[in-house]
């Protein structure tokens, strides 16, 4: 089936903007949205009949007795409930997408690790059947942690959908588009862009544009959120506005559709008899979201000293620690560098936090050779690591004038939890053996002699 196909079978509600059709800007806002005139009811949540037929039903993304400024749920109007889409389950393999905890006793995840970008297989790949988990920290059953994973997606999911009750996914494309449908709305989502999909919100994903690779951080814990600017103040940053929300979009089709369901680090599969993809309104603030990482503001030093990378969060999710995330999204992009006197690439530094990197495009500063877009690398909690020697002599000798960081987007996966390997990302993925190698050549320059060498 082709997009034109699927485009054509979806109500879409009216855009409320010129400028981003299709989309509501703000991030944890309170949306309403609807794809036929007076779908949604008025001053009520539940009325004894909703019009149209439809069916009343509540998305609880948090426990209903939630603080009221953390408090979030959905109520959606829908051809049938979702009751409708749960039949006898079966369950089914997912051979390359683990869940916390997933240690293996022969893999060794004490190290600092870097891959090359994941190929393609000749075999079709979709968005559940291409996923390859990387790491996994804490305990899905006890909702911690996270897991850490690359998509290859070559095939549209045709009458599939799926949704994880374990958790919310943050994916970061890497090349491709695709095109998220979900129960909600529909998100387009290319390079250079991040989208949240809830816990709970089922989904299917086609390819636009193919082969498909990207990132994904699946997160266990609470949702992600805006970090706290402090003394930055209002502005900077992610700013709440360039959030963007589909608008309400439903189908109705009755058609052999398969639902699978990520529970419990474990994947079950049902058959049902419809399009689960029937919400025809829409209002509350447990909905996916997109973001367009170019809008990202970065700050920094502006005389001297290298501020801590905590200044480049994006997203951050909360853990019972203050201050301490359960996990931070950190995006390093084009920027300027003023700092006199300063060693401007990043120091280096043992971390409580477990560092996962991933190279959307450009080169990143710290490692100029061997980080490709597409690759990855892991350096996990109390492990050194920092600039290999040409990144370091090269900022250590050079003229410190204004200089922009050109042609350059990575991001970081920070958890405060150890990030355990996979046996694939050990002994299948394209690890690049000699990393370590990138310090050997790091000379000793003690000479006992004060002054700057």
């Amino acid at each position: 089936m082709n997009i034109q196909t699927a485009q054509r079978r979806m109500t879409v509600a009216p855009s409320v903007s010129e400028q981003h059709p299709g989309y509501m800007p703000g991030f944890g806002n309170d949306f309403e949205t609807e794809a036929l005139p007076d779908a949604l009811p008025q001053g009520m949540n539940s009325p004894q009949k909703c019009n149209y037929g439809l069916y009343g039903e509540q998305l609880s993304g948090t426990a209903f007795t939630a603080p009221s400024h953390q408090n979030e749920r959905t109520w959606c109007y829908r051809i049938r409930p979702s009751v409708k889409h749960s039949h006898r389950y079966r369950l089914v393999d997912m051979p390359h997408w683990k869940s916390a905890p997933h240690i293996c006793d022969q893999v060794i995840s004490l190290g600092q690790y870097r891959w090359d970008p994941l190929p393609h297989s000749g075999q079709p790949t979709n968005w559940l059947t291409g996923m390859r988990t990387m790491t996994t920290a804490g305990d899905v059953n006890t909702q911690v942690g996270m897991a850490s994973h690359v998509y290859l997606a070559t095939h549209s999911m045709d009458d599939s959908y799926f949704y994880s009750a374990d958790s919310e996914l943050l994916i970061v494309p890497q090349e491709g588009q695709l095109r998220f449908f979900t129960e909600l709305g529909i998100i387009d989502l290319e390079p250079k862009e991040i989208a949240i999909i809830p816990r709970g919100l089922l989904y299917r994903v086609e390819v636009l544009t193919g082969p498909a690779r990207g990132f994904v951080c699946e997160n266990y814990g609470q949702k992600f959120e805006l970090p706290g600017r402090g003394p930055i103040g209002a502005n900077c940053m992610a700013n709440r506005r360039d959030f963007k929300t589909p608008v309400a979009a439903f189908e109705d089709r009755e058609v052999a559709s398969t639902v699978t369901v990520k529970w419990g680090g474990r994947f079950h599969e049902t058959e049902i008899g419809h399009s689960p993809l029937d919400v025809v309104a829409w209002h509350g603030n447990y909905a996916p979201v997109k973001y367009d990482l170019r809008t990202y503001c970065p700050v920094g030093a502006i005389l001297f000293d290298h501020p801590d990378p905590s200044i480049f969060t994006v997203l951050t999710a909360a853990s019972g620690v203050p201050g301490t995330a359960n996990i931070d999204f950190v995006l390093f992009r084009e920027r300027w560098m003023v700092a006199e006197n300063t060693f401007r690439p990043p120091w280096y530094h043992k971390n409580v936090m477990s560092e996962l990197m991933g190279n959307i495009y450009g080169q990143y500063d710290a490692k100029p050779e061997g980080f490709v877009p597409g690759g990855m690398s892991l350096h996990n909690m109390m492990l050194p690591h920092g600039p290999d020697r040409n990144a370091f002599e090269g900022a250590s000798n050079a003229d410190l004038k204004a200089e922009k960081l050109d042609n350059t987007m990575s991001f970081m996966f920070e958890t405060r939890f150890p990030q355990h390997l996979t046996e694939f990302a050990a002994q299948e993925a394209p690890l690049q053996d000699n990393y370590i190698d990138c310090w050997s050549d790091l000379e000793k320059k003690f000479d006992s002699t004060p002054g700057q060498k």
